[in-house]
């Protein structure tokens, strides 16, 4: 004779908030290539976006990459 319980947690399901106010940033900027010991122009993007539980601005950066002539 065999049992088998069962049990399922119920978990809150987590939403974004309305209204959450985010934007992408680009900045291109002179950076140093030590390989080749010379500066490059490289693009930045950042994600920026408003914590309003905290009351602060968030910013990541998302990705960089050189920019060709």
């Amino acid at each position: 004779m065999s049992a088998a319980a069962s049990y399922t947690a119920a978990f809150p399901v987590l939403e974004f908030p309305a209204g959450v106010d985010m934007r992408w940033e680009t900045e291109n900027r002179m950076v140093w290539n030590a390989k080749q010991h010379t500066s490059e122009e490289h693009e930045f993007v950042y994600e920026t976006s408003w914590i309003a539980e905290l009351g602060v601005w968030r910013r990541f950066l998302r990705s960089q990459r050189p920019v060709k002539s």
